[in-house]
């Protein structure tokens, strides 16, 4: 028996942004009521390659499916003409325990769970009326997360602050083109917006607390080993709110662990953040909020079930 594997091309073709959202808000529902099971990830670190690999696996409860998925991302990439994620899915029965199929996804569908994710989260915690957009970052994660939240609510002005200033500009002109206009901004002005997303693969704050206004909601996605840091943990003693997509794996290697450590908020000061997918969100009046995503492999193993069923349909 030959092992099926699906390509790029095919998986774009299956998965329509409703199909991604979906499985992603499942998902995550499912894992703030306890219906998951999802194992500690396993880190790699190849420093003089500026590169990372995560090995993540889970599972929703009574699915046919489980999955166990290795994805990399190698920063000085993009300077050789090459994409900085990579990665491949393994979807096995949770029954038989056979492979079912290899998604040679490239890393695609890690990025898309996880601008979905993003984009949720920030669409549920931020003000109705908040429109404005900060973004750290200038690669794909920033660029879905703007696509994904746009896709969500309408979005204003798009403030985008990256270490570099000429690809910042790139970037910032590509969204424009793409009819979502921007603009650089300096990470005074980005943190200042209605709405921040942080989407860099940082090891120190890339924003001053301070900087953030009243009402805000700031969403960091980028601190998902121990040895990053978006989020500064004054920030966290800032927030009215503060959400979690796994409250161990935060406490170990996100944003929140270094607030926790540095004693800037209680260990058991978090909301799952699957939870404020359930219905309307009770946001404190006026208060910073802050939610910290760290990855979880059973929203791996719902999209990538989601996939394979509409692939093998």
């Amino acid at each position: 028996m030959t092992l099926p594997v699906f390509g790029t091309a095919a998986i774009e073709r299956a998965a329509t942004p409703r199909l991604v959202l979906d499985a992603v808000r499942g998902a995550l529902i499912a894992h703030a009521e306890r219906r998951t099971s999802v194992p500690p990830p396993l880190h790699l670190r190849f420093p003089d390659a500026d590169g990372d690999c995560h090995v993540k696996a889970g599972r929703i409860t009574g699915a046919a499916d489980f999955t166990v998925k290795i994805v990399t991302g190698f920063y000085r990439n993009p300077g050789a003409g090459l994409p900085s994620n990579h990665g491949v899915v393994c979807v096995v029965s949770a029954r038989t325990g056979r492979i079912r199929a290899i998604l040679d996804d490239q890393g695609l569908l890690t990025a898309w769970r996880t601008a979905a994710a993003g984009a949720l989260i920030t669409h549920a915690m931020a003000r109705p009326d908040a429109t404005t957009l900060g973004v750290f970052g200038t690669g794909e994660q920033a660029r879905l997360h703007i696509d994904w939240l746009a896709g969500l609510r309408p979005i204003g002005a798009v403030l985008v602050h990256g270490r570099s200033r000429a690809r910042t500009r790139a970037f910032c002109d590509e969204l424009t083109a793409r009819g979502r206009p921007a603009r650089p901004a300096s990470a005074e002005e980005a943190a200042g917006a209605d709405m921040v997303i942080t989407a860099t693969p940082a090891t120190a704050p890339v924003l001053q607390a301070a900087h953030v206004r009243d009402g805000a909601q700031v969403t960091g996605i980028g601190a998902d080993m121990p040895h990053k840091n978006e989020l500064p943990p004054a920030l966290f003693a800032r927030a009215g709110m503060i959400a979690t997509d796994d409250h161990d794996q935060c406490l170990d290697h996100g944003d929140f662990g270094h607030a926790v450590r540095a004693g800037a908020a209680a260990a058991t000061g978090d909301v799952p953040a699957g939870l404020l997918l359930s219905g309307p969100v009770e946001r404190p009046a006026g208060a910073v909020t802050v939610a910290d995503l760290t990855g979880v492999g059973a929203l791996d193993a719902a999209l990538a079930s989601a996939v394979l069923d509409e692939l093998t349909r």
